[in-house]
């Protein structure tokens, strides 16, 4: 490519208009890389991680995350600074896997989340990081609880019992803390503490008394 570093970015600005960010990120990467420390090539460093970005797919999300990282390091004080955090854990949040499998970059992504609200607690990107954080943490307490199942269903009851107690200290806004509670009831029943059980049980009772877990609490027995 033979073009100067303004021409490039002009066309790979015109080509973003046209959504067509594959052919937009050529140009806006040799845009960058022609003038990597001028305004324009600032410019398309920051365009081309939205180019990939906004393409979607694994392998582009894992680019505009390197990306949007190589301009925060290089331009640590630039004014888009809100922008380029909330897009790099955004960036994470789109990679985020299921509550059934790994949650590795589901955490990367809380903890970049949160350096949103607490780096530019004034930007406009404080509610949309705030929304993001909520998906996330449901995803992490759907994952703790699954790991309590399947530790509860496989005889492992303290493992069981110490995850679904870290879920409801963790994240109380979740939206399935009755079967949560039903859950630890039951692996307490399992492991013979009866007392535990009885405590949860009532617990489950008072807090969500018309949860459809309450008519499935077992009959007490003896400890």
């Amino acid at each position: 490519m033979v073009l100067s570093s303004a021409e490039a970015l002009a066309k790979g600005k015109e080509l973003m208009e046209q959504e067509k960010y594959r052919r937009a990120r050529d140009y806006l990467v040799h845009a960058f890389e022609v003038e990597p420390n001028s305004e324009g090539g600032r410019e398309a460093l920051l365009l081309a991680a939205d180019a990939y970005y906004l393409a979607g797919g694994l392998d582009n999300y894992v680019r505009a995350e390197a990306r949007y990282r190589d301009f925060q390091t290089r331009f640590p004080l630039s004014d888009r600074g809100a922008y380029v955090q909330y897009q790099i854990a955004m960036s994470l949040v789109q990679r985020m896997k299921k509550p059934d499998r790994d949650q590795t970059t589901a955490r990367e992504a809380l903890e970049e989340l949160e350096a949103v609200r607490e780096l530019y607690p004034t930007s406009e990107y404080v509610e949309p990081a705030r929304e993001q954080i909520g998906r996330v943490r449901d995803n992490l307490a759907a994952h703790e609880m699954l790991v309590g199942r399947f530790y509860m269903r496989y005889g492992n009851l303290n493992g069981a019992i110490a995850r679904f107690e870290y879920l409801l200290e963790t994240y109380p806004e979740f939206d399935e803390i009755d079967r949560v509670l039903f859950y630890l009831g039951r692996t307490h029943r399992k492991a013979r503490q009866e007392s535990e059980a009885r405590s949860v049980f009532e617990r489950l009772r008072r807090e969500y008394p018309d949860s459809r877990f309450v008519d499935q609490i077992p009959e007490p027995r003896g400890e």
